[in-house]
């Protein structure tokens, strides 16, 4: 089974006017299944094994005109023979074939190194993250409750082949912490690294502080940040950075923390189920929004242009998306009934931004949708029609 990718328009886009295109994200997120699908008639290879890993490294050129046809050639985690790029560069340019070469990465770092030092101007980069709720609903696969989404997550073989959550984010993380992590960083105790990332799930949603998150994990802050960074380019978390803009108050500066995927969150908290009075549900349901809301962003082709806002008395927006000019405020409540109060705090930022003209959005627990509240009350399952509303995501 096959489930449609919103990325696939971008994809087949930046084929049309590069000789390249590189399709970037977190390990089981569909990238070799999308790219087969967008692109049949391409051979195929997989830089995993061994044996052929060592051939794209020892031969490049061999590697090269073994493995392609006339098509095209799709190099799975092709940042495994850092060599490689440079001989694509030469085909690239000799050739001048667009969307020959599909080039797909689950390392951000070491993926947009290769392609920036010896690929530049050549190839379309594309990011896939896990499934979206709008990919589920198109789907008919979407569950009814935000509480099952969320300890599911949203990796493709739970809907399509019926992995099992535990069984997928068990082998999930194994892969990572035994293979994917020495690429990326000189980790010496993995046990230690695991439990920096479980301190990390418990700290979904919150503000950011180094220093305790290190003293916890029994590491400084330098190595906090380190693997905090190799947790970012693996995609597995990522940092809402606090909207910077004066408004002639005191403005919280840490970031706060979001997982990629709320499954893996639950996973590493040990959850199989949230009920309603779960401390965790509150954050995870903002995760999961949050994640949603990049989603979309990286689905269109553009980059997450997306902040907090907090001040000294505790007046908070969840998100602040931007597109250009345009402006949204976004409140999060997982509660599946709507109170005016949930608008409060938007419609304090709005006074504060008066030349800005945001527009004010509520993402609630409801699955139905309606409109009410200060302009847009909207359930978790159409959170990507947000960015609709927006006039410079059709730009």
């Amino acid at each position: 089974m096959y489930i449609r990718r919103a990325l696939e328009k971008d994809v087949i886009e930046g084929a049309k006017f590069f000789p390249g295109v590189a399709i970037l994200g977190p390990r089981q997120s569909g990238k070799t299944t999308m790219a087969k699908h967008v692109f049949p008639k391409h051979a195929y290879v997989s830089l995993e094994p061994e044996d052929i890993r060592e051939f794209a490294q020892v031969d490049p050129r061999g590697f090269i005109e073994e493995y392609r046809n006339k098509h095209g050639l799709i190099i799975d985690e092709f940042q495994q023979a850092p060599s490689l790029p440079t001989y694509l560069q030469t085909i690239m340019d000799e050739e001048k074939k667009l969307g020959f070469f599909v080039l797909t990465g689950s390392q951000n770092f070491l993926v947009n190194k290769a392609i920036t030092q010896s690929l530049p101007g050549r190839v379309s980069l594309h990011t896939l993250l896990p499934l979206s709720a709008d990919e589920l609903s198109a789907s008919d696969l979407l569950p009814d409750s935000f509480d099952t989404v969320i300890v599911k997550g949203m990796f493709p073989a739970i809907y399509t082949k019926k992995t099992p959550a535990r069984r997928l984010y068990g082998q999930y993380l194994r892969t990572y912490l035994e293979k994917d992590l020495h690429q990326l960083s000189n980790v010496g105790d993995l046990s230690n690294f695991r439990r920096f990332l479980e301190l990390c799930a418990g700290l979904v949603g919150q503000t950011l502080n180094l220093t305790e998150l290190g003293n916890d994990a029994g590491v400084s802050d330098q190595t906090a940040e380190r693997w905090l960074s190799v947790l970012e380019a693996s995609y597995i978390v990522f940092r809402l950075q606090p909207y910077e803009k004066s408004f002639g108050k005191r403005l919280v500066k840490r970031s706060k923390l979001y997982f990629y995927d709320t499954g893996l969150v639950c996973h590493l908290l040990k959850k199989q189920k949230l009920s309603a009075t779960d401390p965790f549900r509150g954050p995870l349901f903002e995760c999961f929004v949050m994640s949603e809301i990049v989603k979309n962003y990286y689905n269109r082709g553009h980059q997450p242009d997306v902040f907090f806002w907090r001040d000294q008395y505790g007046h908070e927006v969840d998100c602040i998306a931007k597109y250009g000019d345009y402006i949204a405020g976004i409140e999060i409540k997982a509660s599946k009934t709507f109170s005016r109060s949930f608008a409060s705090d938007l419609i304090y930022w709005k006074e504060q931004a008066r030349e800005e003209d945001p527009q004010l959005y509520v993402v609630y627990g409801e699955s139905k949708k309606h409109r009410s509240g200060p302009k847009n009350l909207i359930s978790w399952q159409s959170v990507g029609k947000i960015l609709d509303f927006l006039p410079g995501a059709h730009e």
